[in-house]
């Protein structure tokens, strides 16, 4: 069993990993602007679960610093009693026990964990998984079901989805009286518990409860104040209802003509009956407004759980807004494709999806910036050391050009840019001017050897050479003659 010291370094250990791993995802440069949505998710989610490993770990560590049962002062007392090196040798004697034991186990060590998890590839396959193909990796709602579900409430405006999409949060619409039916209850919260997930998924590192905690303060602010739209007081409201009140039913209500159907209603009849059987006829003022007190209470609680749904939903609208409105114009575009160009745009998603594939296993780790072998794979460093390629040598009658390592520097002399640069200051590129590459060096030693007569001036008619279709050479000067004579 490991110390108390040892899961203490351990965890301190695994904390500063995954905050380094958490860094290394945000510096990742992402392949290519089509792929950076599902790049994003994938580095989000990594994230996200590095931050729940850091706060278990810190956890973890919280408890053992504290100390509840003393067993961590115990051990820092032994080692550093008096006895610290008989307790030393016990704890390798320990250890290679152990070891003796159980000679052939592997320990992998904790970094391998982070080299490993950045050369993993199957995210792309848990990222598709999360979300349904209607929503295209978390870039457009799925909400079929849930307009599906609308459309089967009693009293409520049908709608076709591409509608349904832009006002499923204008719940001030809907007609009040229909609201208190439990299916349209039942349907909020579906959608709410719809667009959570949703905002989970596609905003890993966000903070769901910070949000609702904001929409709950506003909506208790307006709540008090009579101001929740669609849910506004109206002032002598509970006044006219006064008479409206079932004390066998215990329920309110609000028109005269519902109230007196009511009366006439089997439910009313039997409720009246077993209030006969129980003894009571009537009911004091006390006790009726007792009842009708209960009543208002068990009504509003009821008006301010659907009213803070709303509330809440229209808040994971607002803050889902670009992926609503991406959602609405790509049911537009859907809705204007052929069927074969359907089939076209599935083929073209799929295709993209292995291109992405082949960039992944073609990319080459080269974080030294190393030269490119035959093979096209970074040399080893001890032959990038061994050449000197790590040697800067600037050139400047080259444009102030800088040659890697001293091979290149000295073939490029012979080469078309050093040549260039010397026709330029009107110097021949002889072998007199090897290893110069100042432009005031190579001034002076022109004109020191102009002084002194060993210049090698490049004479063209008779120094450069021309060969004929049967091999003659000759130079310049005979070869031009020759051939105005027409004898070539």
């Amino acid at each position: 069993m490991e110390s108390i010291l040892e899961q203490q370094r351990k965890a301190h250990e695994e904390i500063e990993r995954l905050e380094q791993a958490i860094v290394d995802q945000f510096i990742k440069e992402t392949k290519s602007v089509g792929l950076q949505h599902k790049e994003r998710l994938i580095r989000e989610h990594r994230v996200s679960d590095f931050l729940d490993r850091i706060s278990s770990r810190s956890k973890f560590l919280h408890e053992l610093y504290e100390d509840t049962d003393g067993a961590r002062k115990t051990e820092i007392d032994a080692l550093s009693g008096t006895s610290e090196f008989s307790e030393f040798y016990g704890r390798l004697k320990a250890i290679k026990d152990y070891h003796r034991r159980y000679p052939n186990e592997t320990v992998e060590p904790l970094e391998l964990e982070f080299i490993n998890q950045s050369k993993q590839n199957g995210d792309d396959d848990e990222i598709d998984k999360l979300f349904s193909g209607e929503e295209g990796s978390g870039r457009f709602l799925d909400l079929h079901a849930l307009h599906e579900q609308y459309v089967n409430l009693k009293n409520f405006k049908k709608t076709d989805y591409l509608t349904y999409l832009s006002e499923f949060d204008h719940f001030s619409d809907y007609p009040k009286e229909h609201k208190y039916n439990g299916e349209y209850l039942k349907y909020l919260k579906e959608l709410k518990n719809y667009l959570e997930s949703f905002f989970k998924r596609v905003k890993p590192l966000s903070n769901l409860d910070d949000i609702r905690n904001e929409a709950e303060r506003e909506f208790n602010e307006k709540w008090a104040q009579g101001k929740v739209h669609g849910w506004e007081k109206q002032i002598g409201a509970d006044d006219d209802s006064t008479d409206l009140f079932c004390v066998a039913c215990k329920k309110a209500y609000s028109k005269k003509t519902v109230y007196d159907a009511h009366l006439k209603s089997k439910k009313h009849i039997k409720s009246a009956k077993s209030m006969i059987e129980k003894g009571i006829t009537s009911v004091d003022s006390e006790t009726y407004e007792k009842l009708k007190k209960e009543v208002d209470e068990g009504k509003d609680k009821r008006e301010k759980e659907i009213a803070f749904t709303e509330a809440l939903i229209q808040k994971y609208a607002e803050v889902l807004g670009s992926q609503r409105e991406d959602t609405k114009a790509n049911v537009e575009r859907k809705r204007a494709l052929t069927d074969r160009e359907r089939r076209m745009e599935l083929e073209t998603e799929e295709v993209d999806d292995v291109e992405s594939e082949s960039e992944d296993e073609d990319k080459i780790y080269n974080p030294l910036k190393l030269p490119l072998g035959w093979d096209g794979k970074p040399i080893p460093y001890w032959l990038y050391k061994l050449h000197g390629l790590g040697v800067e040598y600037p050139c400047e009658i080259c444009g102030n050009y800088v040659y890697m390592g001293r091979k290149a520097f000295d073939r490029h002399f012979q080469e078309w840019r050093h040549a260039h640069g010397m026709r330029c200051l009107g110097i021949p590129n002889t072998r007199h001017f090897h290893e110069i590459t100042l432009i005031e060096d190579a001034y002076a030693l022109w004109e020191k050897l102009k002084s002194t007569g060993k210049t090698d001036e490049f004479k063209a008619d008779t120094m450069e050479e021309f060969e004929d279709q049967e091999g003659n050479v000759f130079n310049k000067k005979t070869y031009d003659d020759l051939k105005r004579q027409g004898l070539l």
